[in-house]
């Protein structure tokens, strides 16, 4: 193991996850990590794994089109991946996390499906942008695939109706900087709910693009 040129994402993976699960966004066994190496194989966190417990021996190793190669099976969920990193090359890394306050997000009715939450800070503008919503499907449904592909083309960010956040990113730092960023801005969400709010303006928005760059983008 100590050879394998997979190690050092293997061990950011096992740290990500307890990681997330000190910061209380990864509760039970909730939540799937997976890093795309350059030869494309995919190192994923296994499933029924809970994100404070992984095992950088057990983590799954799987090809491009899914088979596994080694270590555990992979999270149900694995087909959600290889969707968003057919659809954006540029992504190494995903996080998908059921956290409470994006998953309660993704409960409410009347949400915008192109955006469900407001630019209230400018590090979710810088970070995240714009959070599509995907409507609800079983987990494990593999219609979701389809549809998850053709959104994670224009958006890194996308929210899963009544259940959760999926986030790519060029490296597992972004992907995890962009969804715990996501969280606090659906925390804030919820807490100025009936509040009059003040979000960032057109003018705003643009000028952080400009100067930071826009996240995600179409790929």
């Amino acid at each position: 193991m100590t050879d394998d040129p997979a190690l050092a994402i293997r061990t950011d993976i096992v740290r990500l996850g307890h990681r997330l699960c000190d910061l209380g966004l990864a509760p039970g066994s909730s939540g799937n990590i997976s890093a795309r190496l350059a030869d494309g194989r995919i190192i994923m966190t296994p499933t029924n794994s809970r994100l404070g417990d992984l095992d950088v021996e057990r983590l799954s190793v799987l090809a491009p089109d899914g088979g596994r190669i080694a270590g555990d099976p992979p999270s149900k969920e694995e087909f959600l991946h290889r969707a968003v990193y057919d659809a954006r090359p540029g992504a190494h890394a995903i996080v998908h996390l059921h956290a409470t306050h994006s998953a309660a997000v993704s409960c409410m009715d009347g949400l915008d499906p192109s955006d469900c939450l407001p630019p209230l800070t400018a590090y979710h503008v810088m970070k995240v942008g714009r959070l599509p919503l995907i409507p609800y499907h079983r987990p494990g449904d593999p219609a979701l695939a389809d549809q998850i592909g053709s959104m994670a083309s224009a958006n890194a960010a996308i929210l899963l109706a009544n259940h959760g956040p999926i986030v790519a990113g060029k490296s597992l730092a972004e992907a995890a900087n962009a969804i715990e960023e996501l969280e606090e801005t659906a925390k804030l969400f919820l807490l100025l709910r009936g509040t009059p709010t003040r979000p960032l303006n057109a003018t705003q928005i643009e000028e952080l693009h400009r100067v930071f760059g826009a996240p995600g983008g179409a790929q």
